[in-house]
């Protein structure tokens, strides 16, 4: 029986079986002197990222959990299900296609343990400063970041990096809905939650190919962009209700 984990590293995959057994391997080396586990959600996958996973836990990796979803439902979702399944109270997330490197993780939970507790540390978002993507993708997140940012006011330089350092309690008091994981910075700061950013590693994609298209992701990345600029313009939430005594 696992002890209780302080932190909770979560996967979401779809068609990774050439990249996930490299990083699991890596993220148990980056997180030796740490209690964790590990959430792989299978989501949808039809290669054989499933069976891979199965075999790494019969190995004897005992940190590692899978989900499985009988059919894509993306990225958001993903993280979701993992976030509602995890039983640390930190969760990184990382993608599937090993881009991330989880020897950064360390150093973003030693900065929310050195944080003040008035600091009110709700995610260290990191900040890919070596992007390792095309040309049209790293225009296309600069033209992305820029139009989000002025219209959020989010304070956060690429919110398209998928390594996040996050408390869980935080994380799943966010709004839900599909695509939610590319704002949240900007959700946590519309619950007041302090943010910093952490400088990361950015590596080149070991195996397989890119999910969707910077065309896909620019249209619903725009109708979504204004359902949270939305939000924040009706939450209510900086006001604090006064507890009445006798």
């Amino acid at each position: 029986m696992l002890t209780q984990p302080d932190l909770s590293v979560l996967i979401p995959a779809k068609n990774e079986a050439g990249n996930l057994p490299a990083l699991l391997e890596e993220v148990r080396t980056a997180l030796g002197d740490e209690h964790f586990e590990v959430i792989v959600v299978d989501d949808g996958s039809t290669d054989d990222t499933a069976a891979r996973l199965l075999e790494l836990k019969r190995g004897g990796y005992h940190q590692l959990r899978l989900l499985s979803h009988d059919h894509s439902l993306g990225q958001s979702t993903s993280l979701y299900h993992a976030a509602l399944a995890a039983r640390g109270d930190w969760l990184a997330t990382l993608d599937g296609d090993g881009q991330n490197d989880p020897a950064d993780i360390p150093g973003m939970l030693a900065i929310v343990r050195a944080a003040e507790p008035a600091a009110n540390i709700k995610l260290i978002a990191g900040h890919r400063v070596n992007r390792r993507d095309t040309a049209s993708k790293r225009w296309a997140s600069l033209f992305a970041n820029r139009l989000r940012g002025r219209l959020l006011q989010d304070n956060t330089p690429d919110t398209g990096c998928g390594l996040k350092l996050v408390e869980r309690d935080a994380f799943l008091r966010l709004p839900y809905f599909d695509h939610m994981h590319r704002f949240i910075p900007a959700l946590i700061q519309r619950h007041q939650g302090g943010m910093l950013v952490h400088p990361v590693n950015h590596r080149e994609r070991g195996a397989g190919v890119s999910k969707y298209g910077n065309l896909d992701r620019a249209l619903v990345g725009i109708l979504d962009l204004f359902g949270v600029w939305w939000l924040i313009r009706r939450t209510r939430l900086s006001a604090r209700p006064r507890e009445l005594e006798i």
